[in-house]
């Protein structure tokens, strides 16, 4: 056996135990948080960890399929009120990274485009390319954006608190040949989906494909628990798997600011959740996951995991990433790009 597969086994090994030990204390979102917490702590301790892209891909496609099956007629109703909810999101992602870039520069010193990228919430794989573009500390922009996943995904469950039986299914299971076709549809649209560089693109395709799916009820049914939940448990040991072979120093040395821009981002969040639901009536449970800039694909996966609206919140993750774009080149210093 490999070492890629002895390291990959011992990461779903320790993602299990942490999602088993985290559903019997009653943990929110067990089968996230679990692994999450279990993996990180084994890396942290030195623990070699892997887990290959192929079986990412692999649990992003089924995670997406299940998502879909929660559309409803009131999930489509809701749609009339998402653009003042993108606007208030807008205000609140842009909120989020001017005062996080200004508390990493107040407390590490660091320069202006470290500070602003290590600020930035989410859109971690542009966040870094920006970063060795403009010379800044990509390890430390590392570090803090990991930390600040990490954080996302432990914090969020218990702002919201419910939602203990993640992935659970509910209903009538997917007939196999329903669950084979909306797969296929899955992976094709989602291949598309990467050649346009959607992000969580494959996760994206199957929630697309399996919400068109269930509105016009040609596939009834939930994904059955035999896949949902290991879907779940491997997102989760994916999280914790950033840290392998991290630094401790350099964990040790961003773990402040992490902190700081956690706390920052799920406060100012909270309140555009809280104007949000003020405004149109949406659900604040909804709203609070939506807005929260973890990743797309484990915020869409908490959505599901705390009885919220899936295509929504995925909806406001990909807005919120494609505003990320827009905005962040505004922020980083003049010239930079351009420099030998």
């Amino acid at each position: 056996m490999t070492d890629i597969w002895i390291r990959t086994l011992t990461a779903l090994g320790i993602g299990a135990a942490g999602a088993a030990v985290a559903h019997v204390i009653g943990a929110p979102a067990a089968l996230l948080t679990g692994p999450a917490l279990a993996v990180s702590l084994a890396a942290f301790a030195g623990v070699r960890l892997a887990l290959p892209a192929s079986l990412r891909d692999v649990a992003f496609v089924v995670l997406g399929v299940g998502m879909g099956t929660g559309v409803t007629p009131a999930s489509v109703e809701a749609v009339v009120a998402w653009p003042v909810s993108f606007a208030v999101l807008a205000a609140a992602v842009t909120a989020i990274l001017v005062f996080g870039a200004l508390a990493v520069h107040g407390l590490t010193a660091r320069e202006r485009n470290t500070s602003v990228l290590a600020a930035s919430p989410g859109h971690l794989s542009y966040v870094l390319g920006l970063s060795l573009e403009t010379r800044a500390d990509v390890g430390f922009v590392t570090v803090v954006q990991s930390l600040r996943l990490l954080a996302l995904t432990l914090v969020v469950p218990l702002v919201v608190g419910s939602g203990t039986a993640v992935g659970m299914a509910q209903g009538e299971t997917l007939a196999v040949h329903h669950l084979a076709c909306l797969i296929a549809g899955a992976v094709v649209l989602g291949l598309v989906l990467m050649k346009l560089r959607v992000p969580a693109a494959l996760l994206i395709g199957g929630m697309i494909v399996s919400a068109v799916g269930h509105a016009g009820d040609w596939t009834p049914g939930v994904l059955p628990n035999w896949l949902a939940l290991p879907g779940f448990v491997v997102l989760g040991t994916l999280i914790g798997t950033r840290f392998d072979g991290m630094d401790r120093a350099a964990l040790r040395s961003a773990a402040g600011a992490a902190t700081v821009l956690t706390g920052l981002a799920v406060g100012l969040a909270a309140v555009g959740a809280w104007i949000v639901a003020t405004l149109t009536g949406l659900p604040l449970v909804t709203l609070l996951i939506a807005f929260a800039p973890g990743g797309v694909e484990t915020m869409a996966a908490m959505a599901v995991a705390l009885d919220a609206d899936p295509a929504f919140v995925a909806a406001h993750h990909v807005f919120r990433l494609l505003w990320l774009t827009l905005v962040i080149p505004l922020f980083v210093e003049r010239g930079a790009l351009s420099r030998e």
